[in-house]
């Protein structure tokens, strides 16, 4: 099993319901495709260290995942691009 963390931004000026409902979607496409071991966990709004499309902060999330499937990985790169609320995804594979 691989192991990996993403983080990524949802932008500030959205309702409280639509910030998490904009992270447990993100989290349910993980789980949907059948990942082990999803944790998320809900950092807070922090101050970005430079302005990401006229936006000075932003919600952060991270999920840590294992799996075998890369298509997972892939297909939650594909998710949050298109995704208009987040302004910004990083995807690490840890070291095993």
């Amino acid at each position: 099993m691989k192991n990996y963390e993403i983080m990524f931004i949802v932008k500030p000026d959205l309702e409280a319901k639509a910030i998490k409902d904009t992270a447990e979607s993100m989290k349910k496409l993980i789980t949907d495709m059948k990942a082990k071991s999803v944790e998320m966990k809900d950092l807070g709004q922090k101050d970005l260290a430079y302005e990401i499309r006229d936006y000075k902060t932003g919600y952060y999330y991270l999920i840590n995942l294992e799996t075998d499937k890369v298509e997972i990985v892939k297909e939650f790169d594909r998710v949050a691009l298109i995704n208009e609320n987040i302004i910004r995804h990083l995807i690490i594979k840890m070291d095993e």
